[in-house]
């Protein structure tokens, strides 16, 4: 089985109790873990796979709460640096209706320092980059594309997420597209919701969204389609795979439930690029996935939510 390196940050989410999308009348939070990457890596240990987290977080108590649950995930954090900046906060209220108020503390994620010591492991492995944070600045953002450089050289099996956040990004959207596209074009699966699908290719109709992605240099897409399952695209074939039914109550982590199962399911072939050759099975891959993101939206928060993988596999 191959080795899924994740990098990007690993935050502390503080949910409104009381839900209401106004954060100035919140009066009590709950602590949980986030960060799509992190998340993304304890879905792999779940499903019986073997990732490894490469961030940062502050050298404090919220840090250490952090890496005590990706520990206890199972999830190799060797490569977590410590910083004396206090670890990421974000602050989040959702309202019945979705309407969200969003406010973002940024620390101790944007001070990972590249590693040149990772490179040689990403040989035969596969890299995932799926950061919210990665193109704001600071060293994550010269590390994530130092990385992205060594798994190209390595011929490492590159999978992207744009992970787009508009409450991050609302002053310069065409920004995010445009740091966006230089990994598109070189990874070999690009994960996008309908929101990035549309965003980064200009189109409304996600299949014509996918033939741009595809001429940008994208080889596999898939484009999520919440309770309508997975919109599955190559430069020759599309077919969306349904989903499974369920009565959801949060539907946060699916996305990263979902590419934590696709990426194991991956990781046990003896060269992952093999995918991209085999439609069938990467549909089949699909099927499963989108049941690891269906059962997610059944429990609360995002890691606590993630299925085993008794619970995808013999459901």
């Amino acid at each position: 089985m191959k080795k899924v390196f994740c990098v990007g940050e690993l935050l502390i989410d503080f949910v409104a109790e009381k839900q209401g999308s106004d954060l100035s009348k919140t009066h009590e939070f709950t602590k949980k873990a986030g960060g799509a990457p992190a998340n993304v890596a304890c879905a792999i240990t779940k499903m019986g796979g073997d990732s490894i987290f490469v961030g940062c977080v502050g050298n404090d108590p919220f840090g250490v709460y952090l890496l005590n649950i990706l520990e206890k995930h199972k999830v190799d954090i060797s490569l977590v640096q410590l910083s004396k900046t206090f670890t990421t906060l974000a602050f989040v209220s959702l309202a019945k209706d979705g309407e969200r108020d969003f406010v973002f503390s940024r620390g101790a994620d944007k001070e990972l320092l590249y590693d040149p010591k990772i490179k040689k492991d990403f040989k035969g492995n596969i890299l995932h980059l799926g950061a919210a944070t990665a193109f704001l600045g600071g060293d994550l953002e010269k590390a994530y594309g130092r990385y992205f450089f060594d798994a190209l050289t390595y011929n490492t099996f590159i999978s992207f997420d744009p992970n787009f956040r508009g409450d991050l990004w609302w002053e310069d959207v065409a920004f995010f597209t445009k740091k966006c596209k230089i990994f598109i074009e070189k990874s070999d699966l690009c994960k996008c919701s309908i929101e990035e699908a549309q965003l980064l290719s200009g189109e409304k109709d996600l299949n014509k969204a996918c033939d741009v992605l595809h001429e940008v240099g994208a080889k596999l897409i898939t484009v999520t389609l919440g309770s309508g399952g997975t919109l599955v695209s190559t430069p020759n074939k599309k077919e969306t795979i349904p989903s499974i039914e369920v009565n959801p109550i949060d539907t946060t982590g699916a996305g990263d439930a979902f590419v934590g199962c696709l990426l194991q399911q991956i990781s046990t072939l003896s060269d992952p690029h093999e995918i991209l050759n085999d439609f069938e099975l990467l549909l089949k891959m699909v099927e499963n996935s989108n049941r690891a993101g269906a059962i997610t939206t059944t429990n609360f928060g995002a890691i606590p939510a993630l299925p085993n993988r008794e619970a995808v596999f013999n459901s």
